[in-house]
């Protein structure tokens, strides 16, 4: 009877036009209220017959809004095109009138001096349903419209118990601008008869699709490092409610099933307790009968983990709620052929209304368990810190405070305590100083959290990782830190409410010169900002001692100087300049009053180096990572405030490239490059450009003779060797075991080279996704940045990887002509939050012109 369900599904979605009537999707034991107004009557035609854009989601959500008390609509905030993000509230009209109440008593459960006294015999659950975070996954923000309507319009003892027990928040749409992009694509290219064919157009949406925001970035890795407003937005609202249960719809290959969690058992996060998987397994029980009812193949427990804590399905489950993942095989369009059949956009549709329905059925069946779940989560994690030999982490360095104000930021926005240092604190061979200095205490109710944030983690249960293996955050940002296994509240000071930016200032008033140094993390940004206004600025390529108003001073490497008399404007108008950039950017600038410098380099000598606004291309377009170029191009533009021309890699043949003085090109691959494109590309090199390339645009830059470099490769067994055999079924895990698809290493860097101005020490950390490992360049100059011989910091490293990757080069610089070319093995800005190698990208964009063409070459014996 199954097979038979399954196979009638199928037949009926592979029809020409794919039309199905509403009764398709709800439940056939159910009236609706004839005033709501159906979808169809809404939109004029039937969910699934067209995908829907989210501006036709949000107005009939308004429409809905409007027609019934059991729901309110609100907006959370707007993406980065402007459009708004909504929140559905749903629940009966009782407790709409007594949300405030609810919400209250609900939120004492994750307070641990308070929910010992909660009582939850009749405290309604909360449940959220969110949808469709990558925005070419459609059928999730498709069938919310049909959820909306079930539960504005659906009639009976069940729906009046559930609404009763149930506050529903409904987040239709989390990525409208990917939705957008891709329901634009799906729509123009459909034709009158519904083509299954997968060569189709339809089905081949062009680079970048729409997957990612308009930065091009995967919002569902974006939970914990909150970089977006989408992700704010969120999880400001995720933390007014708290909820109990909260669901992320995606799909995947066409030929795939359905997936729902648990995921593999092995690859949860250690610091989820027990309890999490046992629940997310009791709540499967009702979306496999759900999915058993319609005849729809599904699978759990394979491919999918929960250990990326920030992850939409794996980040509730370290906040005392329980994160459930569906996965629903893909029609990409309307209609696709698929080894099961064709799929059609319907079927995908129901499967996750089904899904939404069987999770609210869950809750209801479960509420009681999930409301104590809650409440002993965070209970058992106070004494569980309570016996922990960490008792706080301090992180934060005078030099920077920038970096340190974002990662403060991330953390307040999470609701962790967060608190300025009283004392100076010594630890870990580092010294903290009030001022400069932040602490965490691990006791409070977010510590498996803040655990997951700062630990360094090398030892796993599992060699197989959906994402990454590690992100910890102060080895993201660069910033000292260090675990304090004994600590007093003595040493607390202000308690940081909101992160604030540190503000600098401009010391003295002259008529010579002004300088800032490059180590506060926006001085590009003011850098650019002079640039753009005309002024003309040099960087010191040595360090000096000179005159301040406050006595002498010492200027490190990188240093700008602005010589006030070769400035257009006039020295108050520079002033006014640098004040503002005090202001916005938080740099410190010094009036100087002589050229005469105390010690080093005076200040018309040669080694301060004219520096050219930066004119900066992106090379886009289909093979190159849209994700890995996207942080770049955020990284320019959104954050300092650099425009960037995105260029398409199947045009760089026919393109003015002397209109740029910077070229960066991400990951990913560039075999999209013609002869005629690579020629053009070359030339310019040649004549001077700086050429930043990144990952495997690196690889390819040897492999086209634009530098020379050499890579080591896999030890592979010699054909007459004897090869160890091994199971079949351990094929796949042991191969994936090889890859590095996200772990910490150490580097020790040369401070002296233009790539490394603006940083102090001799070693930073590296985010290291891939498994490129490029030997030091034969000049002793040009690898300014090297991996250490002990290198792995956090995550998993395969021991075959071990000595491949030490003593590495993470940077070389090659020449060609009178232009350089800037090999970055790594990504300097993933994810938008490694805050501590975005200097490395600026430094080539700002500085790679200064770049000596002779550091290059190998000396002679």
């Amino acid at each position: 009877m199954r097979f038979l369900l399954t196979l009638f599904s199928l037949l009926i979605l592979s029809t020409a036009s794919a039309q199905v009537p509403l009764s398709y999707y709800l439940p056939s034991d159910v009236t609706y209220n004839p005033s709501i107004p159906t979808p169809e009557l809404f939109f004029g035609f039937q969910v699934g017959e067209w995908h829907l854009f989210p501006e036709q989601i949000h107005a009939y959500m308004q429409a809905l809004d409007a027609a019934s008390d059991r729901m309110t609509m609100e907006p959370m905030g707007k993406t980065y095109e402007q459009r708004q993000i909504w929140l559905m509230t749903i629940t009966s009209p009782e407790n709409h009138r007594n949300l405030p109440t609810i919400k209250q008593q609900h939120l004492t459960l994750s307070d641990p001096a308070k929910s010992a006294s909660a009582n939850i015999d009749n405290m309604p659950s909360v449940v959220w349903l969110g949808y469709s975070v990558h925005g070419n996954e459609p059928s999730g923000s498709n069938a919310s419209v049909l959820v909306a309507y079930y539960l504005a319009a659906a009639q009976g003892q069940y729906i009046d118990e559930l609404l009763k027990n149930t506050v529903i928040l409904l987040n239709p749409s989390i990525n409208p601008d990917g939705l957008s992009r891709f329901a634009h694509w799906a729509n123009t290219n459909k034709g009158a008869q519904l083509v299954a064919d997968p060569q189709s157009r339809e089905h081949n949406e062009t680079w970048p699709g729409g997957r990612t925001n308009h930065y091009w970035f995967d919002l569902n890795r974006d939970w914990m490092p909150l970089q977006h407003p989408e992700s704010q937005a969120r999880l400001q609202k995720y933390y007014e409610w708290m909820p109990n249960i909260l669901i992320d719809h995606h799909e995947m290959g066409t030929n795939a099933t359905f997936f729902f969690q648990p995921g593999v058992p092995e690859r949860n996060h250690p610091l989820a307790p027990k309890r999490v998987y046992e629940l997310t397994t009791a709540i499967a029980q009702h979306h496999a009968k759900a999915l058993d009812a319609i005849g729809s193949l599904y699978y759990t427990k394979e491919g999918f983990d929960d250990y990326y804590i920030g992850k939409g399905s794996s980040f509730p489950d370290l906040m005392g709620c329980i994160g459930i993942l569906f996965e629903q095989a893909s029609s990409r369009g309307h209609l696709q052929e698929s080894i099961h059949g064709d799929v059609a956009f319907p079927f995908t549709i129901r499967n996750q209304f089904t899904t939404s329905l069987s999770t609210l059925r869950a809750s209801f069946a479960l509420r009681k368990d999930l409301l104590q779940h809650q409440r002993e989560f965070f209970s058992t994690a106070v004494k569980e810190a309570e016996q922990a030999p960490i008792k706080a982490y301090v992180f934060g360095t005078a030099s920077d405070p920038v970096r340190a104000y974002h990662l403060v930021d991330i953390l307040r926005r999470h609701q962790i305590d967060v608190y300025e240092l009283s004392k100076q604190v010594r630890a870990d061979g580092k010294t903290f100083e009030p001022g400069s200095a932040f602490v965490v205490p691990t006791n409070q109710r977010f510590y498996r959290f803040i655990t997951g944030l700062f630990e360094r983690r090398t030892q796993f249960q599992d060699s197989l990782f959906y994402d990454i293996s590690t992100w910890t955050l102060p080895l993201a940002f660069n910033l000292p830190y260090a675990e304090l296994k004994s600590f007093s509240r003595d040493n607390l000071g202000k308690a940081v409410d909101v992160s604030v930016m540190p503000q600098g200032s401009v010391i003295g008033s002259g008529t010579y010169a002004y300088a800032f140094e490059w180590k506060d993390y926006y001085a590009p940004r003011a850098l650019y900002k002079l640039q753009k206004a005309g002024i003309k600025t040099k960087v010191a390529v040595k360090p000096f001692e000179s005159v301040t108003s406050e006595g002498n001073k010492k200027f490190d490497y990188g240093t700008i100087l602005i010589p006030l008399g070769i400035q257009p404007e006039k020295a108050d108008t520079v002033r006014k300049m640098l004040a503002a950039a005090a202001r916005e950017e938080g740099i410190t600038s010094y009036a100087l009053t002589t050229g005469f410098s105390a010690s080093g380099i005076d200040l018309g000598s040669n080694n301060f180096e004219m520096i050219e606004m930066p004119r900066v291309a992106l090379v886009v377009g289909p093979g190159v990572s849209f994700t890995d170029v996207g942080e770049a191009w955020h990284v320019l533009d959104q954050r300092f405030g650099i425009p960037v021309s995105l260029l398409d890699i199947n045009a760089l043949a026919r393109l003015d490239l002397t209109k740029y003085n910077v070229i960066a090109m991400a990951g990913g691959n560039y075999g999209n490059i013609d002869s005629s494109g690579e020629t053009n590309l070359r030339r310019w090199v040649e004549n001077g450009g700086t050429l930043i390339a990144m990952e495997q645009a690196a690889q390819w830059a040897v492999n086209n003779k634009f530098a020379t470099a050499k890579f080591r490769t896999d030890d592979t067994p010699k054909r007459d060797s004897v090869v160890a055999r091994r199971p079949y079924v351990d094929q796949e895990s042991y191969s994936g075991a090889l890859g590095i698809n996200g772990s910490i290493f150490e580097a020790t860097f040369d401070r002296t080279h233009p790539l490394l101005f603006g940083y102090e020490g001799d070693k930073m950390s590296v985010f290291r996704g891939n498994t490129i490992f490029m030997e030091p360049s034969a000049s002793p100059y040009a690898s300014p940045l090297m991996y250490t011989a002990n290198p792995l910091l956090s995550g998993y490293l395969h021991k075959s990887r071990e000595k491949q990757v030490k003593n590495t080069a993470a940077i070389n610089v090659s020449a060609l002509r009178s232009g350089r070319v800037i090999l970055m093995t790594d990504n300097p800005n993933f994810r938008a939050f490694w805050f501590g190698t975005n200097k490395l990208f600026l430094n080539g964009t700002f500085f790679g012109q200064t770049i000596r063409l002779s550091s290059t070459r190998a000396e002679e014996n």
